[in-house]
Formats: C-alpha cells, sequence, structure tokens
C-alpha cells in the first residue's frame, strides 16, 4: 500500500513545482488552452500518460480549461504516486 506524504515533504514538492497547489487532500492544477480541440488534445495526452503509470488523475473538463486533481484514495491523500504522475504530465506538457 502506498502511503500519504508528510506535509513537509508535500510543501518542499510545491514549492519546486509551479501551478500545483494543494487541496482536498488531492494535488491541483489548472491548464488553459485556445481552443476546445487543444483542450482534447492535453486530455488525450494525459489519459496516456496516466495509462502508462497505472495512477488515474481526476479530469475536470470546461470548455478550454482542464483541472487536473490527482490523489491516492488508499493512501488517503497525497502520495510519492501522484508526485510522479505530476511530474511527468509537466515534463509532457512543457512542448505545448
Amino acid at each position: 500500500m502506498t502511503e500519504k506524504l508528510n506535509d513537509q515533504s508535500l510543501s518542499d514538492w510545491l514549492e519546486k513545482r509551479p501551478g500545483w497547489s494543494e487541496k482536498d487532500d488531492g494535488l491541483v492544477k489548472e491548464f488553459r488552452f485556445k481552443s476546445f480541440r487543444d483542450t482534447i488534445v492535453f486530455v488525450n495526452r494525459i489519459a496516456s500518460l496516466a495509462d502508462e503509470s497505472g495512477h488515474r488523475p481526476a479530469i475536470d473538463i470546461r470548455g478550454e480549461m482542464v483541472r487536473l486533481t490527482l490523489s491516492t484514495p488508499d493512501a488517503g491523500g497525497v502520495s510519492q504516486l501522484d508526485l510522479e504522475l505530476a511530474q511527468r504530465i509537466d515534463f509532457a506538457t512543457s512542448a505545448r
């Protein structure tokens, strides 16, 4: 079972990752796009990363905005799995 990160570890990680914040025991980041088509292309990219990692984000799509929330329910909050997927998302989306 994956363990929930302690507050200090999560705070340290958040300081190094612009755009991510903690809300309701999850990591949250919003992405904005010029068109709905760009939004869906992004969501498909995230879906591939999620499948590869075996860890699923919550995805909220509102027109040209996507809000991702990463959390590990079995751990009761943010775990190392969430940090790893968030880093992969940041790396994969930095080229857009």
